[in-house]
């Protein structure tokens, strides 16, 4: 019997499940595979380096957007393309520009139609009738 491989994944997967910014890290991370155990080493104790950028950034696009209150689209749309840091998005806030105003209303506004769907097909299955 051969023992098995431990699974691995690329620098890329990794950081987006701890959820940082790929290039902001150290460059023997950004170099190598990181194992599943490696990377529940990293959840469970996570180093210096891990500590600071979860704290000051750059942050990558999705937290930036969970931040400030908005879509990944709605970044884009107010013409953030970049990484921010937790500097950055603190006077984002602080100050905020229209479009993050519009953005948080477009978010809300599809959040609530989510809910609304939702309560409608579960009341379609509690009746038994099918969607026309």
């Amino acid at each position: 019997m051969t023992p098995r491989t431990p699974q691995t994944m690329k620098p890329a997967t990794a950081a987006k499940k701890l959820g940082v910014y790929l290039p902001a890290t150290p460059e023997e991370f950004q170099q190598g595979l990181v194992s599943r155990d490696q990377l529940n080493e990293l959840q469970a104790s996570p180093p210096e380096w891990l500590v600071e950028l979860r704290r000051n950034g750059p942050h990558p696009r999705p937290e930036v957007a969970a931040r400030l209150s908005v879509s990944i689209a709605g970044l884009a749309r107010g013409g953030v393309t970049e990484p921010l840091t937790t500097t950055q998005i603190a006077e984002m806030l602080d100050n905020p520009p229209e479009w993050l105003f519009r953005e948080r209303a477009i978010l809300a506004e599809v959040r609530r139609e989510e809910r609304r769907l939702k309560a409608r097909d579960a009341e379609r299955a509690r009746s038994g009738s099918t969607p026309a």
